[in-house]
């Protein structure tokens, strides 16, 4: 595999994006980003997590060297003109999975790269198609897994996933939380 330049540092503290990092082969260091996640009401589709993942970058703390390459990302879940969000409790996360049961949606994974001199941002989509989910289905996940720090307030990789989806047209990982495919190819670019 080819030597990077610089020394990778991924600003997100999540567990899934350090997995998935960690398995293209790269060192990294972790430095997660608390950024305001808010945005404006006009910004539609891959328009939100780009420019959420290009805001997280904004807010790195530290002035990048030469040597240093910072990843930020976000990822949204866009089911009829919607946003779906990270909910903030169980019946927030019943609303979204109802949602989402029976229907097709995407999800939208921004990735920004920026060093000291020199910035790049890129997105990958992936059509997720759910079965329709009982509401036994829907509360025993709620119930037993954490999905309150995902987006659409589900984990490909969980339970939901496995019983769930039908099919994805696109990219696993992306789903997941890191379009994997594309940020090597972006990371051995830049």
């Amino acid at each position: 595999m080819k030597e990077l330049p610089y020394r990778l540092i991924l600003g997100s503290g999540s567990p899934r994006r350090q997995e998935l990092l960690k398995s293209l082969g790269f060192e990294f260091e972790v430095k997660p980003i608390n950024a305001d996640e808010s945005f404006a009401d006009n910004l539609k589709a891959e328009r939100i997590p780009l420019y959420l993942a290009e805001k997280k970058a904004n807010a790195y703390p530290n002035k990048l060297t030469h040597k240093q390459l910072l990843i930020t990302s976000d990822t949204i879940v866009w089911c009829e003109g919607q946003v779906l969000n990270k909910p903030a409790d169980f019946n927030e996360g019943k609303e979204m999975l109802n949602k989402l049961s029976g229907k097709m949606h995407d999800v939208f994974t921004a990735v920004c790269l920026k060093s000291a001199d020199k910035q790049v941002s890129f997105f990958d989509v992936a059509k997720v198609y759910f079965k329709n989910l009982t509401n036994e289905e829907i509360e025993y996940y709620l119930t037993n897994y954490s999905p309150y720090d995902k987006a659409g307030g589900y984990g490909v990789q969980d339970w939901i996933g496995y019983i769930g989806i039908e099919k994805i047209e696109g990219s696993f990982y992306n789903v997941m939380g890191l379009p994997v495919k594309k940020l090597y190819e972006e990371l051995i670019k830049f």
